[in-house]
């Protein structure tokens, strides 16, 4: 089991991956704009890491 498994049945629907992206994403640029510039740094680097698990790699092919 990893921290974001793209496999698990939650993230079968596609806006549920898209919102794991999205929320740290909002979040860090509510960051930017209040000055925090370590927080930014967290959420966006969350966001990065949601993208890339959850979108670019995605979920595997079933094997037959």
């Amino acid at each position: 089991m990893t921290f974001l498994d793209p496999n698990d049945p939650f993230f079968r629907p596609v806006w549920r991956r898209w919102a794991t992206v999205g929320v740290p994403a909002l979040w860090a640029c509510v960051e930017a704009i209040r000055g925090n510039g370590g927080w930014v740094l967290a959420f966006a680097a969350l966001a990065a890491y949601a993208f890339w698990k959850l979108i670019v790699q995605g979920p595997s092919e079933p094997k037959s």
